[in-house]
């Protein structure tokens, strides 16, 4: 093989390697995958707080629309903002202060926010959410796409973002308590 033969094979490897790579780098781009953070508490949502060996002290509450807990003995506890580990806490340490010597609480969330869904569906509304919850399954849950319906792309506002994000609507695209989905429209 010539010199000039094996530097040509030689660049035009180089080229289709520096093709793929940016070619990749640009798919990851476009195919953002949503992270869903750890669920906070916020008003409606209903919880369980079980004071173990303590009847009284265990119950099913609902965080008020000012974002607190009213629970025995200890009056409103602020719960919007936390997580549910994080009221734990809050009321284990509340209990230590001079009700109970060392409290073990457990707390979890019985019902969610709802989601929301609006657009190019067939039913737009509010929802129930349930755990695990994909854009498909609130597709789903609202009777399913319109035949306008533009099946690549969703828009999601978070219950506490200012403004809506695209996302490639994919049967992995993760919805949180409380989200606004839009369906947009195709053009052809």
């Amino acid at each position: 093989m010539s010199f000039l033969t094996r530097r040509g094979v030689a660049v035009a490897l180089l080229a289709a390697t520096f093709c793929m790579q940016g070619g990749a780098a640009a798919g990851q781009a476009a195919e953002a995958v949503r992270e869903v953070p750890e669920y906070r508490l916020g008003a409606g949502d209903k919880i369980r707080v079980i004071t173990f060996g303590e009847e009284d002290l265990t119950g099913e509450f609902q965080v008020g629309g000012a974002g607190k807990v009213s629970l025995p003995l200890l009056g409103e506890l602020e719960a919007s903002g936390l997580t549910a580990r994080e009221f734990q806490g809050r009321v284990e340490a509340a209990l230590k202060q001079g009700y109970l010597k060392d409290p073990r609480v457990s707390v979890e969330v019985l019902n969610y926010r709802p989601f929301y869904i609006l657009g190019e569906v067939t039913k737009p509304g509010e929802y129930p959410y349930t755990n695990g919850l994909t854009v498909l399954n609130a597709v789903a849950t609202a009777n399913g796409f319109t035949y306008r319906a533009n099946k690549s792309r969703v828009f999601i506002k978070r219950a506490d973002g200012e403004k809506e994000e695209a996302f490639p609507l994919t049967s992995t695209t993760k919805v949180a308590p409380g989200d606004t989905i839009r369906i947009g429209e195709r053009f052809f």
